[in-house]
């Protein structure tokens, strides 16, 4: 069983980044309170991801960023009833599986899991070997959702959407597709993920740029849809969960 709708927790700057403004228990509690408001508005999923730690490390990130995202992570999970979520960025999918097996998360969320993508972090490779043997030890019951041809980022070679999908399940064994924008808060391109869809064995979800009035015909595709952006205050990935907004987005999910 997947969840239908995920609410993304974007981080303010953790301890190691700069920015960080000494008071780690205000972020933890913005965190607790943006769960709180995509529980009471009915997502049944959140994704925790350190995005406030620009700029991000391409595949490592450092010891205090692990330490920092284990005790919110677990705080969460005291606290949120449905799914939980984890994503360490850029692409530290090693960090995330520690934080989910420390933590009793249900996914962790890979921007490469496979192949390579030109970033602003320089080439991001995926790693999926070493990842589906670190979940095998520490956490097998983790899901492994995967990006396909990720926000910014482009492929190092072309690379059409369904050789995407095939190799990120059948190759790169991932349990759940993710099909995005060009940026954050992007609208995802509906064909991109019409083609995903029809490519995939496994869900698929749309990944960024759905709002109120696009989740019905995302659902009518996707299995599922990861927002952010447009359930902030003011639209702003930076900002607290906006209670209303989200649950406006439920009621237009609809069952």
């Amino acid at each position: 069983m997947f969840p239908r709708l995920i609410g993304v927790i974007h981080l303010l700057t953790l301890p190691g980044a700069p920015g960080y403004e000494g008071d780690f228990t205000s972020i933890e509690q913005r965190a607790l309170g943006d769960a709180d408001a995509y529980a009471r508005a009915g997502f049944d999923g959140i994704l925790l991801e350190n995005f406030g730690d620009v700029p991000f490390f391409k595949d490592r990130v450092e010891r205090v960023t692990v330490a920092a995202m284990s005790r919110i992570a677990c705080s969460l999970r005291e606290k949120f009833p449905g799914f939980l979520g984890v994503q360490v960025l850029r692409n530290d999918a090693l960090a995330a599986l520690a934080v989910a097996a420390v933590s009793g998360a249900d996914f962790i969320r890979v921007n490469v899991l496979a192949g390579v993508m030109v970033t602003d972090q320089g080439l991001v490779e995926g790693n999926a070997a070493e990842i589906q043997r670190d979940r095998a030890r520490l956490s097998p019951e983790v899901s492994i959702f995967a990006d396909v041809l990720v926000k910014h980022a482009q492929p190092l070679s072309p690379l059409s959407m369904r050789r995407a999908v095939k190799d990120l399940v059948q190759r790169a064994m991932a349990d759940a597709v993710i099909v995005t924008g060009e940026a954050t808060g992007s609208p995802v391109d509906w064909e991109d993920l019409r083609e995903a869809k029809a490519a995939s064995t496994v869900p698929v979800y749309a990944g960024s740029g759905v709002s109120p009035g696009t989740v019905r015909r995302a659902l009518e595709t996707a299995d599922g849809v990861i927002v952010g952006s447009a359930v902030k205050r003011d639209g702003d990935p930076s900002n607290a969960v906006d209670f209303e907004r989200a649950r406006a987005f439920v009621k237009e999910a609809g069952d």
